[in-house]
């Protein structure tokens, strides 16, 4: 194991070997142990050094460069230009504003359409630059004004890494802790926790679960939940389980399982273990048992709505003060085998009966159920609920935090009483709120009513707020996480605009979609260029103008092309306009029919003409039919027509009318090259990702990504 030393006064704080460090953690499990003490150097060799790595590598950059070197799995293959990038980031430690400004300059050109600095994913280089410009006193309020837009957007899309804000709270933390400690007289090394302040935490001992319930597909909120608990077991360098809470057979599915499974690993999302509630019923049974024996549960056969508002009124059942003997009796004989007299009951908590908090009014903790479990058959006829499940097996695989919605927070002294009555293991509990979004239905309920009434094409539907509907739309699973890491563990509950998680896949997607032009097909106009090429000439062009790795496209060039009719009927004779990527053209007359429609343009080219002069900047198509290839733009409306449905409001009142737009179209000859799931640009018509491909006389299918922007497209939309 190797061992890295941080000076917490040191100049400039090490962040980045800390984070160097944390990500190789990550990957290779206690690979480097991570020691603070409080002094200037971390090194009785160097009076500057603000980290040690083995008592040898001494500064972060130069740590840096060593485990990136040691760990090329994690960091990518060494490069020239990464150890560029690398001295480069030495520069950024001055404090000298002048000469800090003229050093970022350098940077914001590099990062120019550029989402990380060498290649397409995190390097040594990220590392160091980032590290410096955190440690730097004077970048704070250079990053929040975006004084530098191009350093801002990448510093906040790393930021976005729960290791690297992390690892930046994780030393701040630690430090703080640590001088707290030295004011003793003692300075020692100090394994700090994160800063998100759980209760109880400890760097190692740290155990998340995920549960949900396989009754549908796992959606955003979900996603979520899922990141969250991921991000704080990495954090503490903990474990984190996924647990099935299959505790109801009606609902539950062995399709939904398998979805949520496959939809975890999408998001990069794999639990240390897989686990299910159902192992437990015989246990829960057995602790349900003992609660009745020391006068903790009853059963009661209420009707349901007078049950219901019994515990609205806080009114006393009348079978709170049946004996133990009778509710053995009914729970071990009449409800387990599900007899018609066991149907008719149900196991209560016996905690109160008027309490103010509803929670704690005797809450339901069995329910007979003859529907076959789909992993233990019929070998039970009841089951336990959510709210006595959960605590229970929650403590039982050693979970040391429970992270819940904050809906949950009326219902956590519940949860604490559970393991009380049953002298179990004391598990934290930590609130978070869910993520809401306008217009949006999240509950599976109804989300499976639109599935079952064919308002949708399944739980995938490009409209569903689910992971598989996102996705299909456009979200990019790094999009999704550095979303819902933005959003954090906050406890604010707001309803959120989609575009604000658009806007962070835009951030994404833009500097990697190629571009290819499209016009509609209604209506569509042809351009006569009375000097073009007679025979079409091809012409190798960038994919992305600013991005060249991204590669090359064929470009055909001919004296016919086809331009969308919107862009002709703002064409007037005489005008001098721009062909994106040829050049200007002179235009001689645009041609009507009777109702005003262009039929047709004519003119010429003018390729030395000013493009920046031109007003109108337009796309189009070589009118040669082997490379024209028909498409169908689908663009989407939100599926609920009110931003926040209330309490008492049915949700099948406010359907959208209509929330699917087909739009048919002519692409160029490059989409023949696109895969299912590649993202693209349409030059000037926005982002799409290619759900079908043609196929027997159909037009290749692509749907509409959203950027961010809010607009009122049908009317509906937001």
């Amino acid at each position: 194991m190797s061992k890295l030393i941080i000076a917490g006064k040191g100049q400039p704080l090490a962040y980045g070997a800390l984070i160097a460090a944390s990500l190789v953690n990550n990957a290779h499990k206690d690979a480097i142990a991570v020691e603070y003490v409080d002094e200037k150097s971390a090194s009785k060799q160097s009076k500057d050094a603000n980290a040690v790595l083995n008592d040898s590598t001494i500064g972060s950059g130069a740590i840096i460069a060593a485990l990136a070197s040691k760990y090329p799995d994690v960091f990518g293959t060494d490069s020239t230009e990464i150890t560029h990038w690398l001295e480069y980031a030495t520069k950024l430690t001055t404090k000298n504003f002048k000469e800090l400004s003229e050093v970022l300059k350098v940077l914001e050109s590099h990062l120019n359409f550029r989402s990380y600095i060498v290649g397409y994913a995190t390097t040594a280089a990220d590392v160091a630059i980032w590290g410096n410009l955190r440690a730097n006193p004077i970048v704070g309020s250079i990053i929040k004004n975006k004084v530098f837009i191009n350093v801002s957007r990448w510093y906040g899309l790393v930021e976005s890494n729960a290791t690297f804000s992390g690892a930046a709270e994780l030393l701040t933390k630690s430090l703080g802790e640590l001088r707290k400690k030295s004011t003793g007289g003692k300075k020692e090394g100090h394994k700090a926790n994160f800063d998100i302040d759980l209760p109880g935490a400890e760097i190692g001992k740290v155990v998340t679960r995920f549960p949900p319930e396989p009754s549908g597909y796992l959606h955003i909120g979900h996603a979520k939940a899922a990141i969250l608990n991921q991000y704080f077991a990495q954090a503490y360098k903990g474990k984190l389980i996924i647990r099935f809470d299959d505790t109801n057979p009606s609902k539950e599915k062995t399709e939904f399982e398998q979805s949520i499974i496959e939809d975890l690993e999408l998001l990069g999302i794999k639990g240390d273990m897989l686990t299910y509630s159902s192992d437990y019923f015989q246990t829960m049974y057995d602790l349900a048992i003992k609660m009745i024996k020391e006068g903790k549960a009853y059963c009661d056969n209420t009707p349901q709505e007078q049950m219901r508002a019994e515990r609205m009124d806080g009114i006393k059942s009348a079978k709170r003060d049946a004996t133990v003997e009778e509710n053995l009796r009914i729970f071990e004989t009449e409800m387990k085998n599900a007899t018609e007299v066991g149907q008719t009951y149900c196991l209560r908590a016996k905690i109160s009966f008027d309490c103010p908090n509803k929670a704690l009014r005797d809450p339901v903790i069995y329910r007979c159920n003859l529907t076959p479990h789909h992993r233990t058959g019929t070998a039970w006829k009841m089951y336990p609920t959510y709210d006595f499940c959960v605590p229970i097996v929650d403590s039982i695989e050693g979970v040391t935090h429970a992270l819940r919605t904050i809906e949950y927070r009326d219902r956590n002294p519940q949860y604490e009483w559970m393991l009380k009555a049953l002298n179990l293991r004391k598990v934290h509990i930590w609130d978070f709120a869910r993520v809401n979004f306008v217009r949006t239905l999240l509950s599976k309920r109804k989300l499976q009513w639109f599935v079952d009434k064919d308002y949708v094409s399944g739980w995938d539907d490009p409209r569903f707020p689910t992971v598989r509907g996102v996705r299909r739309r456009g979200m990019t699973v790094e999009g999704l996480r550095n979303f819902v890491i933005s959003q954090g563990p906050s406890k604010n509950i707001i309803n959120l605009d989609w575009s604000l998680i658009w806007a962070v896949n835009k951030k994404v997607i833009d500097p990697v979609a190629p571009r290819y032009s499209s016009v509609v097909k209604e209506n569509v106009v042809t351009f006569n260029i009375a000097d073009g090429p007679a025979t079409p000439v091809m012409e190798e062009k960038p994919k992305h103008k600013k991005n060249p790795a991204v590669g090359k496209k064929p470009v055909y060039y001919y004296n016919k092309v086809l331009i969308d009719q919107a862009d002709a009927e703002l064409i007037k004779d005489g005008e001098e306009l721009t062909l994106m990527d040829w050049g200007n053209v002179i235009v001689d007359k645009v041609h009507k029919d009777a109702n005003g429609i262009v039929t047709s343009t004519d003119g010429k080219l003018h390729l030395e003409g000013d493009f920046r002069k031109t007003e109108k900047k337009i796309t189009w198509i070589a009118d040669v039919p082997e490379q024209v290839m028909p498409i169908e733009m689908i663009d989407f409306d939100h599926m609920i027509v009110k931003d926040k449905l209330e309490e008492g409001d049915n949700f099948e009142d406010f359907i959208t009318p209509k929330s699917e737009f087909h739009t048919l179209g002519y692409g160029d000859v490059n989409i023949k090259s696109l895969k299912v799931g590649d993202i693209i640009q349409f030059e000037r018509k926005g982002y799409f990702r290619l759900d079908k491909q043609a196929s027997e006389g159909k037009p290749a299918v692509f749907f509409t990504i959203p950027d961010g922007k809010t607009i009122n497209r049908y009317g509906n939309k937001k």
